[in-house]
């Protein structure tokens, strides 16, 4: 068990330090202009003793003992020169910590930031299929909090670490120097505290990964919390999240405090170390001085050098706490980052230039996982320009197929083509900026309304905005707001009303001005007078696109040029949207009541196709019609 545990440090910095090893390399000026000032710090702090070792030889001279040193006795001027040295050594040391402290902060912040910024833009890279089974609380706790930490193990910690070392190893020297018995008690010390801390840090490294994990939990319970806050207080929840979260909180105290527990035990056991080392120094030292082999000056020397010398040590205690919390937290950012992405680019991809719109499937097989495909050696084409209703029960794999279409996921067996091209030879940024997507739960971000439009097209100018909404039929209640497109949204949306959501996402696809369009439950769990506004925006967004219209709605459907039904892993039917579904297929989300048994829905004279132009104008020229 114990071997065990100590394999745990070694893997834990190993990957903590390759995670900022590359950014390290990329501020080497700075953070070497910090080790020299830090260098030039333990310089003159090893001269900083020396007008005390002057002053005290000089006066106990005066005082007429018989020193093994000659050198001058006290005057007024050398005990001004030594007072004054003092001052310098200490002002010059004092400047150059100043300067090694700002360097290292400066340099830190910069590699977190960085090695955050990794972090985000590798996480973006990640599949849906990773998202979907992620806690997102823990994630962005991962991605905020843990990434903080690996400063202190990159700079914060670990520069300063180094050169305390390389400030023992010359005090070291000079002790040799002055008096090598002595100097084997520095030595004797080091060597217990390499064997107190062996010991020590894996078991700091374990509970600090344990306490990570359970700040982890925290997270996730909390976002979850927070934002189904409407769920939670209409289900009466308050008292059993609580409960979830104050045994976490519990589990994270006490997993904490363990760590600290552990961390101050090692800090503690270095200073009785330290207090033992002093305390020999001091009685062999007087000792010697007693006999004549050394100088008062020089034990006081020596014992300034030794509590100077004792302080990396110290440092040592104190940092391989905060090193090994770090190292946990680096571990945690580690495993993101070894998610390899599940879609990725061809290196050499195929140009297909503006897309027509084309889609084939051919003997497409796809699933999640180890479980049973959901798709099996599907066929469908979807010629261009045509809109197709995707229906068929729950977990048919409706989504699963316009996923594949957007490359969220990859094909089991068989391909898929746009425009006669295998998806997978295709840039995946050029492909999806060419879809544009409406969900049934539209995603909103924080920001003005017209920023959340103009992400269907970041260079859009404002007219082109402004006229994405107005074919949405989302300028009308855009203008009744007190700041109109700048009135600012609420996390998700939740400041706005489902349709309007909903309006402002077909604003943003129609801005996008893509040739494929997808829309999945687009009018889902909408009152009459919005879904009827959101069928004639979609309408307006699907002219002369193709599209593919995932849907359980019956009226929704019957608008389209042609229905697909999707069950048991394959197509059952493909037809025209007027066109007779077969027997036991239903609309279960349709909106219009039916008689039992009925098995040929009565599109009612609002359902008929819509005459269509050709495409809808491009948003491009928005502004001069």
């Amino acid at each position: 068990m114990t071997a065990k545990k100590l394999e745990t440090k070694p893997t834990a910095l190993r990957r903590t330090l390759g995670l900022v090893r590359p950014h390290v390399r990329s501020h080497t000026p700075i953070l070497a202009g910090g080790a020299l000032a830090l260098i030039l710090e333990v310089v003159f702090r090893v001269l900083e003793p020396w007008p005390v070792k002057f002053v005290v030889d000089a006066v106990t001279r005066s005082l007429g003992a018989d020193l093994a040193d000659s050198g001058p006795q006290a005057s007024f001027r050398l005990l001004l020169a030594c007072a004054l040295a003092t001052i310098a050594l200490v002002g010059f040391r004092a400047i150059f910590n100043y300067l090694a402290t700002i360097a290292f902060a400066l340099g830190g912040s910069r590699i977190a930031t960085e090695l955050r910024q990794r972090v985000f833009a590798h996480v973006n890279t990640l599949s849906t299929q990773y998202h979907s089974t992620s806690r997102s609380g823990d994630l962005v706790q991962r991605l905020v909090g843990d990434v903080g930490r690996l400063q202190e193990v990159a700079v914060t910690a670990g520069m300063p670490l180094l050169v305390n070392v390389f400030t023992l190893l010359a005090m070291s020297g000079v002790m040799f120097w002055l008096d090598p018995m002595l100097a084997l008690i520095v030595v004797v010390a080091a060597i217990l505290f390499l064997l107190m801390s062996r010991t020590s840090t894996p078991k700091i490294t374990s509970a600090s990964r344990k306490t990570r994990k359970a700040e982890g939990d925290l997270a996730n319970i909390a976002q979850e919390t927070v934002g189904g806050m409407r769920v939670v207080q209409a289900y009466g929840l308050e008292g059993a999240l609580e409960e979830k979260f104050g045994g976490r909180n519990a589990k994270s105290l006490k997993d904490g405090v363990q760590a600290k527990r552990l961390s101050a035990a090692l800090e503690r056991g270095t200073d009785v170390l330290v207090g033992c080392a002093t305390a020999t120094v001091l009685m062999l030292g007087g000792y010697r001085v007693m006999q004549g082999a050394m100088t008062p000056g020089d034990l006081v020397i020596f014992l300034t050098y030794l509590k100077t010398a004792m302080k990396p040590l110290r440092d040592l205690a104190k940092y391989t706490g905060r090193i090994a919390r770090a190292a946990a937290s680096g571990e945690r950012v580690a495993d993101v980052l070894d998610q390899e992405p599940d879609i990725t680019s061809p290196a050499d991809p195929v140009d297909l230039g503006r897309i027509r719109g084309e889609v084939r499937l051919e003997r497409v097989s796809a699933g999640y996982g180890d479980d049973a495909p959901v798709l099996q050696s599907l066929d469908l084409h979807i010629p261009q320009g045509q809109r197709v209703a995707v229906v068929g029960p729950s977990g048919a794999g409706k989504s699963t197929l316009t996923a594949l279409v957007t490359r969220m996921m990859d094909v089991t067996g068989g391909g898929v083509r746009i425009d006669g091209v295998d998806v997978r030879r295709l840039d995946v940024h050029d492909l999806r900026s060419q879809i544009a997507v409406v969900l049934q739960e539209s995603v909103l971000f924080t920001g003005t309304i017209a920023d959340n439009i103009r992400y269907g097209q970041l260079g859009a100018t404002n007219e082109q905005v402004v006229r994405a909404a107005e074919l949405a039929r989302a300028d009308e209640f855009i203008r009744r707001m007190p700041q109109g497109y700048d009135t600012p949204v609420g996390e998700r949306g939740s400041t706005l009303s489902g349709g309007q959501r909903q309006r402002i996402a077909i604003a943003r696809a129609l801005l996008r001005d893509a040739s494929i369009v997808i829309l999945d439950e687009a009018t889902a769990g909408l009152d009459a007078e919005n879904a009827g506004a959101v069928r004639e925006a979609i309408d307006r967004l699907t002219r002369g696109r193709t599209t593919l219209v995932v849907t359980h709605d019956e009226q929704t459907a019957r608008e389209c040029d042609r229905i697909v039904w999707i069950e048991g892993g394959g197509v059952r039917f493909d037809g025209p949207s007027d066109s007779v579904l077969p027997e036991g297929a239903a609309f279960t989300g349709s909106s219009e009541p039916r008689a039992q048994g009925q098995t040929q829905p009565v599109p009612s004279a609002q359902t008929q196709p819509v005459p269509k132009p050709e495409t809808e104008p491009a948003l491009s020229s928005a502004g001069g019609k």
